[in-house]
């Protein structure tokens, strides 16, 4: 049964590493089912992973460090919001300044406040979010072959903010299809006009799109620097925020095949790690750095529509003029 395990454990990698990309993509699907364009995912989940780190630090609470992160990262999308709501700034511009800004900022006060080359110093103890056993896991693995191999590997044994990212997955699909403020939020994106029209808030709808989008990038950073590693590393992010960005629109703007498309991303993520030093038959040992490639390629390939067809809300990245 040694081929269960190893399936078992590529899964739980898998998982793990899938939920900052799962954070990401339910942040830029709430922003843009609002028609407010958002590749600035990544500088938020940057500048949250800093300020959780440096907050569970300083107060030795991994929840505090979690406070810190979201409510950075919140900072910053409401940033993106003024330029883009209010001024009616141009998206794509603002969301670049947020990804130089956070990748600049968090290396400077880094280096200034702990002089580690921009790293935190390493979070131990109650700083760090520890690893949960659910119920029934341990008696499940002992009593349950098959399954309870991958119930206490692959669903139990995780962080808390790994069940709140899933949580958050479930609230985004029940709030956006089943609730008034959803289908308000989704016709904003689609026909702002229409909505205005009716007496709502087109301004309103989109800036609590744009702080739910930062308090998800909030979680999603804070994981990363709380839970997954033990403190900040420059430039921690590596990309995730656009791999998520490619995930929103390989699964057309809808949160159940966006997890799908994390996954994905997760499990190539988890295959490159165990096949690291590898030697294939009839190949040889695979370069690192073609391994480590691979979750890159396949956000070219979903990308460069070659999966799929996708259609964005038709006021997606339009800012909204009330006429008169």
């Amino acid at each position: 049964m040694e081929w269960v395990q190893t399936i078992a454990v590529v899964l739980d990698s898998a998982v793990r590493l899938s939920v900052p990309l799962l954070c990401a993509a339910l942040a830029g699907l709430w922003s843009e089912r609002a028609g407010i364009v958002d590749i600035g995912l990544e500088g938020k989940m940057l500048i949250a992973a800093f300020a959780s780190a440096v907050a569970a630090f300083a107060t030795g609470s991994a929840w505090a460090g979690l406070g810190a992160g979201i409510l950075a990262s919140v900072m910053l999308a409401l940033v993106h919001g003024f330029a883009a709501i209010t001024w009616r700034g141009n998206q794509i511009v603002s969301g670049v300044a947020i990804n130089m800004l956070a990748a600049g900022l968090t290396v400077i006060l880094g280096n200034a406040w702990y002089g580690q080359g921009g790293r935190t110093p390493s979070l131990e103890g109650p700083a760090r979010f520890p690893d949960l056993t659910l119920p029934l896991g341990a008696w499940a693995r002992e009593h349950v072959p098959v399954v309870g191999t991958f119930y206490d590997e692959v669903v139990s044994g995780h962080a808390a903010p790994v069940y709140l990212a899933f949580g958050c997955l479930l609230l985004t699909a029940l709030v956006l299809k089943r609730t008034r403020f959803g289908l308000r939020l989704r016709a904003v994106g689609e026909n702002p006009a229409a909505v205005d029209t009716a007496g709502i808030s087109v301004a309103g709808l989109r800036y609590g799109a744009v702080i739910i989008c930062g308090a998800l990038c909030g979680l999603g950073g804070t994981y990363l620097a709380v839970s997954q590693s033990a403190g900040f590393l420059p430039h921690m992010t590596a990309g995730k925020g656009f791999i998520a960005l490619a995930a929103v629109i390989f699964a057309n703007w809808r949160p159940w095949p966006a997890l799908g498309a994390c996954l994905l991303f997760g499990l190539l993520d988890a295959v490159a790690i165990r096949l690291q030093g590898v030697i294939l038959p009839g190949i040889g040992q695979v370069p690192v750095q073609a391994i480590q490639a691979l979750p890159y390629l396949m956000t070219v390939i979903l990308l460069a529509g070659f999966i799929g067809k996708s259609t964005p809300p038709k006021a997606s990245g339009l800012p909204y003029v009330k006429e008169r």
